[in-house]
């Protein structure tokens, strides 16, 4: 890839769509497909937890809060893992484990996603009423969602800039904004026209 000069935005999009090599477009693909994955499980999750677990909405909000907390507490420390095993493998080892995660709320039944493993203030939720707040088995898979998606999150971006050189950083900061903002958009059309079909057959 020709990286001498210094394009627009649109410029670098055209390169990227066009060169030989193609794995700018595959990762950008890639971005922003797993985007429109987790904004998928964000937008979803409380129906699920109200249709599958029995949660009302408040538990179920609070239920998935645990995700974005270990994402935020797991940021750092996911860019030390992938500046030692790589970021390719950092992001692979997060994707194959959420993958595994949902497969596994998809199909433990609610008895035992909900069976209690410790007392949790603030973030856990309530197993009978009036009773204290409790860290769940879904709250502990959801906690290992949220490192698995800060090794993808967080390491994306860098991973792009990888691919270019200073000259072109700021045109290749905007492509990974384009695609990942695009995917929301995209996301968001696409779930606002299933959440229109009937839930049951």
């Amino acid at each position: 890839m020709n990286l001498k000069k210094n394009p627009i935005c649109s410029a670098s999009l055209h390169e990227v769509l066009t060169d030989k090599d193609k794995s700018a477009l595959r990762l950008f693909l890639a971005i922003f497909f797993w985007f429109i994955g987790y904004a998928a499980v964000e937008a979803f999750f409380t129906l699920y937890a109200n249709k599958h677990l029995g949660l009302n909405e408040g538990d179920s909000a609070t239920l998935l809060s645990v995700l974005p907390l270990l994402f935020v507490i797991f940021a750092i420390p996911s860019g030390i893992i992938a500046s030692k095993i790589g970021r390719r493998v950092t992001i692979s080892i997060g994707l194959v484990m959420m993958a595994a995660i949902l497969f596994c709320l998809y199909l433990f039944p609610p008895a035992m996603l909900l069976s209690a493993v410790t007392k949790l203030p603030l973030v856990g939720i309530p197993l009978v009423t009036g009773g204290p707040r409790m860290l769940t088995l879904a709250g502990v898979l959801l906690m290992f969602a949220g490192v698995a998606w800060s090794f993808v999150n967080i390491n994306s971006l860098p991973m792009v800039v990888d691919l270019t050189n200073s000259a072109r950083l700021g045109t290749y900061t905007g492509l990974y904004y384009l695609f990942s903002t695009l995917s929301a958009i995209v996301g968001r059309m696409s779930m606002a026209g299933s959440s229109s079909l009937p839930t049951e057959l």
